[in-house]
This record gives structure tokens, C-alpha cells and sequence, in this order.
């Protein structure tokens, strides 16, 4: 009679393990299906402080963000670029809005030039970042 319990107590005692392997795979094709997913933000990697605007609205997540800083200098994604290296950029990027966000202290004519750059290398819209005011 004893050996028929050790036996059953084994038995049950397996039995009771849980496999959590198909848990990890739910979780790992999730893990990838939000990464995949994601939509990823490339800033300008300088801080501007955008100049107030009542009619400002909101503009689009896939935008191409170009930063004008008080100096006069042209960033992108953390990297200096310059004016003469905004219409190589666009070019790879067609068919993606384009937001300057200029410093509210920058020259009035750096910054056409930028718009202008801008406009001549892609038929995309050109808008200037401004704060709601």
C-alpha cells in the first residue's frame, strides 16, 4: 500500500509542474511586434527655444525635424549639417513633411535660406516649429 502512494505522490507531483516556455514565446512575439512597430522620433539633438504663435497646431509624428540655432548653425539628429547639407539630407527623405524649429533669436535670413533649401529639394511641406501662445 505504501508503494502505491509513493507512486501516486510522484505522479502528482509532475503533474503539477508548470511549463511557462509557451508564456515566454507569447511574450517575445509581443516584445518584437511593439518594436517593430514603434515609431521612433529623431530630434535635432540641440535645444531652440521656438518663438510663440497663436495659430500653432499640431504637426505630424514622421516629420524631418532641422533645427536652426541662434548661432546660425543647421543640426540634424545630433549632428551639424550645415546649409549646404540640408538638401542631400531631404533628398534621401522625399515625401516626408519638413519642420524647421529655429531659434526665436536666429537671423531672419538664415533662415529663408534654410526654407528655401528646403523647398527646392523636395515638394514636400516646409512649416517653421512655434510654441502655442
Amino acid at each position: 500500500m505504501r508503494k502505491y502512494r509513493n507512486i501516486l505522490s510522484q505522479q502528482s507531483q509532475k503533474q503539477l509542474a508548470v511549463d511557462i516556455s509557451p508564456l515566454l514565446d507569447v511574450v517575445f512575439i509581443l516584445l518584437i511586434f511593439f518594436i517593430v512597430s514603434a515609431v521612433f522620433v529623431k530630434e535635432t539633438g540641440v535645444n531652440i527655444e521656438r518663438p510663440q504663435a497663436i495659430s500653432a497646431t499640431q504637426a505630424a509624428q514622421s516629420s524631418v525635424l532641422i533645427a536652426l540655432t541662434e548661432t546660425g548653425e543647421v543640426w540634424y539628429g545630433g549632428a551639424q549639417i550645415g546649409l549646404a547639407g540640408v538638401a542631400p539630407l531631404i533628398r534621401q527623405m522625399p515625401n516626408k513633411p519638413i519642420v524647421i524649429q529655429a531659434d526665436k533669436r536666429a537671423e531672419t535670413g538664415l533662415l529663408v535660406a534654410l526654407i528655401d533649401a528646403c523647398k527646392l529639394a523636395t515638394k514636400s511641406s516646409v512649416s517653421i516649429a512655434t510654441k502655442k501662445g
